[in-house]
């Protein structure tokens, strides 16, 4: 499923420093990581939806992943829509094709990967006692 090649690239892109500079040299905006829609930052979805978007499709078969320029605004519209509350957690994972739980360990591995969010939420758990 092509929709599945989208969402593992974006997941190496947290994993993958040299991927990463390379994607924020060819969108020109953000900081590369677009592994969740946490990471995901206004700006790259531009990037990623407007005409930069086959340039990455591109880009992402170079390295592997094969899938179309439809295909991966497809996957970042839902990534915005659901960021913004506009869809709900079963219909993002109806439109990326993964069941819920699935849609849930995805955004749950970018926040463990991303070293601020752990930091944050090793402190809030250890000194606030919170889950962050």
């Amino acid at each position: 499923m092509a929709t599945a090649s989208v969402l593992e690239f974006m997941q190496k892109t947290a994993k993958d420093e040299a991927l990463r500079r390379q994607l924020e040299e060819l969108l020109g905006v953000g900081d590369g990581n677009i592994s969740s829609e946490t990471e995901l930052d206004e700006a790259e979805s531009a990037a990623l939806t407007g005409e930069r978007a086959p340039m990455v499709a591109e880009f992402a078969a170079k390295s592997g992943f094969s899938f179309s320029t439809a295909e991966l605004i497809s996957v970042v519209d839902a990534f915005q829509k659901h960021q913004a509350g506009v869809i709900s957690d079963a219909d993002f994972a109806n439109l990326i094709g993964l069941s819920p739980t699935d849609a849930e360990t995805i955004n749950e591995v970018s926040e463990v990967t991303n070293p601020l969010k752990r930091l944050t939420r090793y402190l809030g758990k250890t000194y606030l006692g919170i889950d962050v």
